[in-house]
């Protein structure tokens, strides 16, 4: 029985085992947070909905059910063609008409693949995040990171080229500067420790640290053009502020997990799932 419940297991890596064989179901299922491997249970407030074990082939398939991880990879799948969209229509027609030189092209256009190459590493880390491989799924969160570091990097680009457009040692200072950071956060990620609970709070703290560090640039802008009275910090300060304001808020959420806090029912259901695990040592088994 044993012989041949093991022809029909997948194998899926957990934690530092190389490879156990587990009966999971072929098809695409929700699971509880109960249910899930612990590489997955980032949230309690999410009780269930979750996608897990799956291969490849049904993570991408997985695109087109409903689960808790939905909105996550639409959102961004979506802010992916905007952006693509924002650069064709941009470089077409809103560059052109501008008389715009070769230095804006290159910088709008740096700008947006940044973007874009945040939006699609966030839709990936989201769609295979269910891996039944616990190594691809970090594999997935080191390039969501990367991404996050590639758009903010795009944000600073274009703000300080245009910023000290007039002053070119400064625009290189902050130009070498923001990119020695982001790179620096790159050769974090080298770190085994870097993408586990335990680091949560320091990756938070170093990308916190590398966004907030926009401020200084923008101080000095303000200080080079006279000061909060002047006519041009007038109109662009304003838009910072709230930009950073923003992803203040955002953070804010992300940190408190709200506001699935305080709705911890309101994830998708189970489906009516019930999964019974027997453990021994060489197989394990999964009933549906």
């Amino acid at each position: 029985m044993h012989q041949k419940l093991l022809k029909s297991a997948h194998y899926i890596e957990l934690g530092s085992y190389q490879y156990w064989p587990v009966l999971v179901p072929r098809g695409i299922r929700l699971y509880t947070f109960e249910q899930i491997p612990v590489s997955l249970k980032d949230n309690p407030y999410i009780t269930d909905g979750y996608r897990a074990y799956l291969p490849s082939r049904l993570c991408i398939k997985s695109l087109f059910i409903l689960s808790n991880e939905t909105v996550n990879i639409w959102s961004h799948l979506l802010g992916f063609f905007l952006f693509f969209t924002l650069g064709i229509y941009d470089m077409t027609s809103v560059l052109p008409s501008a008389s715009a030189s070769r230095e804006d092209f290159v910088i709008c256009s740096i700008c947006l693949f940044c973007f874009q190459v945040c939006m699609l590493c966030s839709v990936g880390y989201h769609l295979f995040s269910c891996h039944r491989s616990e190594k691809t799924c970090r594999r997935w969160m080191a390039l969501d990171y990367a991404g996050i570091s590639i758009g903010i990097l795009g944000c600073y680009v274009s703000g300080v080229f245009y910023a000290f457009y007039c002053n070119n040692y400064w625009r290189q200072v902050y130009l070498i500067t923001v990119l020695a950071m982001i790179l620096a956060v790159f050769f974090a990620q080298i770190h085994p420790n870097y993408l586990t609970q335990q680091w949560q709070r320091l990756r938070s703290i170093i990308f916190c640290s590398v966004s907030g560090y926009g401020v200084i640039p923008t101080l000095h802008w303000v200080w080079l053009n006279g000061g909060i009275g002047a006519p041009i910090v007038q109109d662009f300060a304003p838009r910072v502020i709230v930009m950073y304001v923003i992803a203040l808020l955002a953070f804010l959420f992300y940190i408190s997990k709200v506001p699935e806090r305080y709705f911890p029912e309101s994830g998708m259901k189970n489906q009516g799932i019930s999964c019974h695990i027997t453990w021994h040592p060489t197989w394990t088994e999964c009933t549906i």
